[in-house]
C-alpha cells in the first residue's frame, strides 16, 4: 500500500491524493502553487471544500459571493491562523493570486447543506496539546463544532525534536460514542525545508505497518490505524490534516501499549 505521496511538479497543482495508487474513499487533498497575477477556476463537484490559504493573498469568487484580498501570512511557519473559505459541493469558484500563493484544497463528500463562507483567523480556535517533547500547537480551521457535511480540517505545529499525533491513536472503527471512522491525510512542511520527518502507520493486526521518511511538501495517507509523527531535532514541522468519514465526529482510541502515557 502506497501511503506516501511526493510533489509531482514545482508549480501549479503539485499534489493530489486522488492520484494515489489506492486513493482514500472520503478524503481528498490537493496543493496548488500560484504566481502573483495567476488565476484558476474549478467546480467543487461532489465534494464540499475548504480552501486553506497556506500563504499569500487571494481573491475568491464563488456564486454571488466575493471574498476580496484575503490572506495575511506569507509562510505557514509564521504560526498565525490562516484565512480559509468553505464551499459546498456543486459550486463554481475561482481564485486570483494577489501575491505568490500556496493553497490547500481540502475535500470530502458534500450534501449541499451549507452556503459558502469566509473563515477568518479570529474564528480559528488555537490551543496547545501535550507536555515536554510531546508539545504541539493546534489551529482548528474547520472543527466538528462548525457547520459542514463531512469535512474536518486542522493544522498543527510541532517544534523540532517533538512528537505529534502522540501517544499513537486511531479512529478507524464506526463504534460511537467510543470511536469514529475517519480517514485522514497529512500535508507536511519542514523548516528548514531540506530535512525530513518520520511517520508510522500501523494497525493492531499489523496488516498495515509502514514507517515513512517524508520530505517538505509530502503528503501521508491514513486509511486506518495509528499514525504518530516525529520531527527531528533542528527541523520544525507543520502539517495540515484533512479528516472525513461516514459520520462527522472525531472520537479516537489510544494504542493500549501507550495508554500509560495518558494516565
Amino acid at each position: 500500500m502506497d501511503l506516501l505521496l511526493n510533489p509531482s511538479v514545482d508549480v501549479g497543482e503539485t499534489l493530489d491524493t486522488a492520484n494515489a495508487s489506492e486513493p482514500l474513499q472520503y478524503v481528498r487533498f490537493r496543493h496548488r502553487k500560484m504566481a502573483e497575477g495567476e488565476s484558476f477556476a474549478d467546480n467543487s463537484g461532489e465534494h464540499e471544500l475548504c480552501l486553506v490559504l497556506l500563504s499569500g493573498k487571494v481573491t475568491v469568487r464563488c456564486g454571488d459571493r466575493t471574498f476580496e484580498a484575503i490572506g495575511e501570512r506569507m509562510s505557514v511557519f509564521e504560526q498565525v491562523a490562516p484565512y480559509a473559505v468553505y464551499l459546498p459541493n456543486g459550486m463554481d469558484y475561482s481564485v486570483e493570486a494577489l501575491t505568490a500563493v500556496e493553497l490547500g484544497i481540502c475535500g470530502a463528500p458534500g450534501h449541499g447543506n451549507h452556503p459558502p463562507r469566509l473563515i477568518e483567523p479570529g474564528h480559528v480556535k488555537q490551543s496547545t496539546r501535550g507536555e515536554g517533547a510531546n508539545v504541539r500547537h493546534v489551529h482548528d480551521i474547520l472543527p466538528e463544532t462548525e457547520p459542514a457535511d463531512s469535512l474536518l480540517v486542522v493544522e498543527v505545529y510541532t517544534p523540532a525534536g517533538n512528537w505529534s499525533s502522540y501517544p499513537p491513536h486511531k479512529h478507524d472503527e464506526d463504534n460511537l460514542p467510543h470511536e469514529s471512522f475517519l480517514e485522514e491525510s497529512y500535508y507536511h512542511r519542514l523548516n528548514p525545508s531540506q530535512g525530513f520527518g518520520l511517520q508510522r502507520i500501523y494497525t493492531d493486526d499489523r496488516l498495515i505497518d509502514e514507517t515513512m521518511a517524508f520530505s517538505d511538501g509530502s503528503c501521508v495517507l491514513v486509511p486506518r490505524g495509528y499514525h504518530p509523527v516525529g520531527a527531528p531535532y533542528g527541523f520544525d514541522l507543520y502539517y495540515l490534516n484533512v479528516m472525513a468519514g461516514p459520520k462527522r465526529e472525531w472520537k479516537f482510541t489510544t494504542d493500549p501499549d501507550f495508554a500509560w502515557l495518558v494516565q
